[in-house]
């Protein structure tokens, strides 16, 4: 069982920044996939970017590329989204997410809880 904390949210004027962790305990997070989702209010959750557990590859949805990253440290079972020149479109909860099922099967999907993110003047 993965448990799953956000962090780092918070109130950030338009072209500001901030960056999310999410540290993950029960497990190590070297075979898993994991990423940020994001849900704005009366919107679907949607994908803002993962990173394998293979070989580092990165994804990101078109609405952050170029201002987003994202990054990971096995060692320490974190995950990192830095963002920047956020837009008053980035609020939403944001979420980490955890998908092992490529090596340890199904069931080995796990969410936190979320943190939210709100950019307005």
């Amino acid at each position: 069982q993965v448990q799953l904390v956000e962090s780092g949210g918070g109130l950030v004027r338009p072209g500001g920044s901030l960056r999310l962790s999410c540290a993950a305990s029960g497990a190590t997070l070297h075979y898993y996939a994991i990423g940020w989702f994001r849900q704005a209010p009366g919107k679907e959750r949607e994908g803002v970017s993962c990173i394998s557990s293979s070989d580092g590859t990165t994804a990101y949805a078109d609405s952050v590329k170029g201002r987003f990253s994202i990054s990971r440290d096995n060692g320490q079972s974190m995950l990192y989204l830095q963002m920047n020149s956020l837009k008053p479109e980035d609020t939403a909860a944001y979420f980490c997410h955890a998908d092992g099922s490529s090596y340890y099967g199904p069931g080995t999907k796990y969410w936190g809880l979320g943190t939210q993110v709100t950019v307005s003047s």
